[in-house]
């Protein structure tokens, strides 16, 4: 995830409280060093608390180093001295922190056609319905909108230009969501695309923009962006999906919460309907929800 480099605000007094602090409350061992904030072991079991209840973030004791680094920014953007006081301010307020702070725990790793693979075997899928079909789909991890993009790519070099398609992308991380939208990404950082996709799908910037590619109206026109928590039963979905896309969104989450989630998904999905998910995720354990049809693709029963 990108991050808004901040300024470090706390005095030398401020920091000399803060390892005093450390020193007296069993700070874990490296913030005894010069870190900026005091961070416990009782700090960062509520941060997982509070997220695992939020966004059903499964987060392990080797995240400490990220957890700190992430959410020491919150700190210093609300005018907090320590992770004690954020948290407890955090617990007793209902606003739009909630949202930064789910912001800055989730991990958004993507590409443009990751895990080609998938987008071989949804262009086989979308040929076996006839011609004028039309096609739901909802890319539940959308991220900054490389993968709906490739998606919507996909259908239409399959379907045509005018086949009934619809995607919905959604994420639970605003910020991110909001980049997906405007759908505006670095020359360079455009791997997985062909020539062909490059001079079909996308607009390069021009003076002040070069550099940079704009995607072309006729993709963004069939994808709607909405935010949606996974973990909440409260999904806007009034008819059903032919295909989902969840791919390495559940290795965060634990078993109890991904068979949730999963029931929820054979819930929009179509009987039959395929389901793709990441390279590192099975779920043989559902086999009474999903039929494996490939490599990390399940179908619908």
């Amino acid at each position: 995830m990108l991050r808004n480099s901040e300024t470090e605000t706390a005095t030398r007094a401020e920091r000399g409280s803060a390892l005093r602090g450390a020193t007296e409350s069993g700070a874990t061992g490296p913030l005894a060093q010069g870190r900026e904030f005091v961070w416990t072991d009782a700090d960062f079991s509520r941060v997982q608390a509070l997220i695992y209840q939020r966004a059903g973030i499964n987060l392990h004791e080797g995240k400490h180093a990220m957890v700190y680094s992430r959410l020491s920014r919150r700190l210093r953007e609300t005018g907090h001295t320590s992770f004690h006081d954020y948290l407890g301010w955090l617990e007793t307020h209902d606003g739009t922190e909630w949202q930064e702070f789910v912001n800055a725990l989730t991990t958004n790793l993507t590409a443009f056609f990751r895990e080609q693979h998938h987008f071989e075997i949804l262009a086989s899928h979308l040929r076996a319905k006839p011609a004028g079909s039309p096609w739901r789909v909802w890319c539940s991890a959308a991220s900054t909108g490389e993968e709906p993009y490739s998606i919507v790519m996909t259908a239409l070099e399959t379907l045509g230009a005018n086949a009934p398609f619809k995607l919905v992308a959604s994420d639970i991380d605003s910020r991110v969501l909001a980049t997906a939208a405007q759908g505006v990404y670095r020359l360079e950082a455009l791997k997985g695309l062909t020539p062909a996709h490059l001079q079909r799908f996308f607009l390069r910037g021009k003076g002040g923009n070069s550099g940079l590619v704009r995607v072309k109206p006729e993709l963004v026109k069939l994808i709607e962006f909405i935010s949606v928590n996974l973990i909440r039963d409260d999904w806007p979905f009034r008819e059903p999906f032919d295909v989902v896309f969840c791919r390495n969104v559940m290795i965060y989450f634990d078993a109890p919460t991904q068979r949730r989630v999963l029931e929820r998904i054979h819930r929009v999905l179509k009987p039959g309907g395929m389901l793709f998910v990441g390279h590192a995720e099975n779920f043989s354990e559902s086999r009474d929800l999903f039929t494996l049809r490939g490599k990390t693709v399940y179908e619908r029963r």
